[in-house]
């Protein structure tokens, strides 16, 4: 196909070139691929600036995306590339290929790095979701900024940059600048912009932002940011939210609040359930919230339906229409499973691509999806518009990029709507109002930073 970029794409492509540090917050189906691709492509063959390209994924788009891209536009065809996925021998053949630019999953970067013992020569690496190096203690994180000098040009590229608040954009930014901006360490970072929230004695457990610290240090990244939102450059359906709300019957709800109270529940049949500290006790009340929990040796407590009957009635009212429902925990997948076996409904996981091509080709009017495998650059628009979230996440980024799989440039539909199973009085509500802060956050972050497209 022939490349005929948007204003927005224009000024993207244009913004790599000109920036040898570059972080592009782009909104999901903005194109940040092809984007990028054009860039890379302009870089190598018209301007010399580069020779040899590292971009670092996530495994799905490593494997699938960025050569899909490729294959799809016709300038693109010079580009030679080389995915270095698989196995240890399968990598080390892929990266001594002969190539403009290879193609690593993230979880291998350190491997290349530390224990391929091959040079490291790439003058310029792009990785694909920023976000996943928001961690400075992670060993990829490490990895990175030991040959960080080495690299002429750098692109972090992402949708969500601050998924868990602007403490995440210290490490993120430091992978890009090697902390000219936010500081080379996080104790700096974090007496510059942050204040100490819930402590005990000592221990710190949260920060908060000290008065106008959101301001300073949207200045201070400026000068290599670029963020666009989908909803400002494309003609995106409209977004639907709402809840479905359940409840629990009164013993149902007792059991929930004595594990609440006590961190514990004895059972005569199984082992009892207890939680060690409060992010053990999160993951329990959200299983109950759920309708089953694990005891301590890992049996299945059985709790209550009211969430499937839930999704059973919202399938009903759906008549036919395609849903995409993302669970969370193990005993939620066999649950539902097994109610839609009972209800003779035809589904799959959607865990391969062949599961992926029949929900796109409109052959399932079921898909379970775990958020985790939900990921960044998985296309899912063409096979319907309503996905159910029967169990919630704490995190903003798999939420919000689980969504971006159907809401997003290529929907047919004029809406997509997005439905949550809420047990009332559980912690669901608590987990919705986090995530609406988080976005709060974030949306800050982007409208902090956002292109002003002059050209």
């Amino acid at each position: 196909m022939q490349y005929n970029p948007h204003s927005y794409q224009q000024y993207a492509i244009e913004y790599i070139k000109t920036h040898p540090i570059a972080a592009v917050l782009l909104d999901m189906g903005l194109g940040k691929t092809s984007i990028t691709l054009t860039a890379i492509v302009d870089l190598l063959f018209d301007y010399f600036e580069i020779h040899k390209v590292l971009v670092v994924a996530p495994l799905r788009v490593a494997r699938n995306t960025w050569s899909a891209e490729i294959a799809k536009w016709e300038h693109l065809q010079d580009l030679k590339y080389s995915i270095a996925v698989g196995t240890e021998a399968d990598r080390l053949t892929a990266l001594k290929a002969k190539a403009d630019m290879y193609i690593i999953n993230r979880e291998n970067l350190q491997w290349l790095i530390e224990k391929s013992n091959l040079p490291f020569d790439y003058d310029m690496v792009v990785i694909d979701e920023l976000s996943s190096f928001k961690n400075w203690q992670s060993k990829r994180f490490r990895a990175f900024m030991k040959v960080r000098p080495k690299i002429k040009r750098v692109v972090g590229l992402t949708g969500t940059p601050s998924s868990n608040g602007l403490m995440d954009l210290f490490a993120e930014f430091r992978v890009l600048d090697m902390g000219l901006r936010l500081g080379r360490l996080i104790t700096q970072f974090r007496n510059n912009y942050f204040k100490p929230d819930r402590m005990n004695g000592q221990i710190v457990y949260s920060y908060k932002l000290l008065p106008g610290a959101e301001q300073r240090i949207y200045d201070k990244i400026s000068d290599i940011t670029i963020s666009m939102k989908s909803t400002d450059y494309l003609q995106m359906p409209e977004l639907i939210n709402s809840n479905y709300l359940v409840y629990l019957d009164p013993e149902e709800q007792d059991l929930y609040d004595d594990m609440k109270r006590d961190l514990m529940l004895p059972f005569r049949d199984v082992d009892d359930i207890t939680a060690a500290n409060a992010a053990a006790l999160s993951g329990k009340l959200c299983q109950m919230a759920n309708g089953a929990v694990y005891s301590d040796t890992n049996e299945i407590v059985y709790i209550h339906d009211k969430k499937l009957d839930a999704l059973e009635d919202i399938i009903e009212a759906a008549n036919s229409k395609p849903i995409l429902v993302a669970y969370w925990f193990r005993h939620d997948l066999e649950r539902i499973t097994e109610r839609l076996n009972k209800l003779k409904v035809e589904f799959t996981q959607l865990n391969t691509d062949k599961s992926i091509q029949k929900w796109n080709a409109g052959k399932l009017p079921i898909a379970l999806i775990h958020p985790a495998s939900a990921g960044h650059g998985l296309n899912l628009q063409s096979g319907g518009s309503t996905i159910v979230w029967f169990g919630m996440t704490w995190s903003l980024e798999l939420y919000q990029q689980t969504i971006a799989r159907l809401w997003r440039q290529g929907q047919i539909e004029n809406t997509v709507v997005v439905q949550h199973i809420v047990a009332a009085g559980t912690i669901d509500e608590r987990i919705l109002r986090a995530l609406s802060d988080k976005d709060n956050t974030q949306s800050a972050l982007i409208d902090a930073v956002k292109a002003n497209l002059q050209i």
